[in-house]
């Protein structure tokens, strides 16, 4: 692929290739800096309100989504309804199996969690010492254990008063699943979203190299993929 010289000074972090540029704001966790002080500022913000706001996952780069998909597709990890039912293999056509995955893992050089803009976020002072968040709807709905932190924050975003940040998958758009969890700074990732392009994601997903000249491992369902690249890049990356 011949990358555009406009976007190739950039490439590596739309594609989750580079973390270069960004800050390790917690022990483990990078974020682009201008993301890792709005979300500071949100917390102190929420710590005023009685809660505790805490980042489950923020930077994760192209390979460890790669391994994740390419997990997933090989039943290798589980891949899991909305109502939390783990999905058979055996029972679903290809196509069927993809779309199943797509609903809450993004493809490798689309996710969102490339740029260091967007944040899984729970309430640690709502739950008990020892508990880890799952990271599923039940826990941020009226009767889950994050439900009053999550009311709190889409309170904040209606009023365009959370330091920048929005929810990307508010509601179903027949895409990717709502995630009550993810958060995104807005005023830098807008940016990185309208540079996503099929284009670009193509010639990695095939494994081909990269605008460092670096290779990578080819997505396991790249010739189901590329059958409805358009269809599927429009419905789960372009529709939030």
């Amino acid at each position: 692929i011949a990358w555009r010289k406009d976007i190739a000074f950039d490439a590596l972090t739309l594609l989750g290739l580079s973390r270069e540029g960004l800050c390790e704001f917690a022990e483990g966790m990078w974020a682009h800096q201008g993301a890792a002080s709005a979300f500071t500022a949100l917390s102190r913000r929420a710590s005023t309100a009685g809660f505790d706001l805490r980042v489950a996952s923020a930077f994760r780069g192209y390979t460890r989504q790669l391994d994740i998909v390419n997990a997933k597709w090989l039943g290798h990890r589980p891949v899991q309804d909305e109502t939390g039912v783990v999905l058979h293999r055996a029972a679903l056509s290809d196509s069927d199996w993809l779309a199943a995955i797509l609903r809450f893992s993004a493809l490798p050089g689309t996710s969102r969690h490339h740029w260091g803009t967007d944040f899984d976020i729970w309430d640690r002072s709502a739950a008990p010492a020892d508990y880890r968040p799952q990271l599923i709807s039940s826990e941020y709905q009226p009767d889950g254990v994050f439900a009053e932190m999550s009311a709190w924050l889409d309170d904040q975003i209606v009023a365009d008063n959370a330091e920048g940040f929005y929810k990307p998958y508010d509601v179903d758009r027949g895409g990717v699943a709502p995630e009550p969890w993810h958060i995104s700074y807005r005023p830098v990732a807008q940016g990185y979203h309208q540079h996503l392009s099929l284009s670009h994601c193509l010639p990695l997903w095939r494994g081909h190299a990269d605008p460092a000249g670096e290779c990578h491992a080819p997505l396991q369902m790249v010739s189901v993929l590329e059958a409805q690249a358009d269809a599927i890049f429009k419905r789960y990356v372009l529709m939030t």
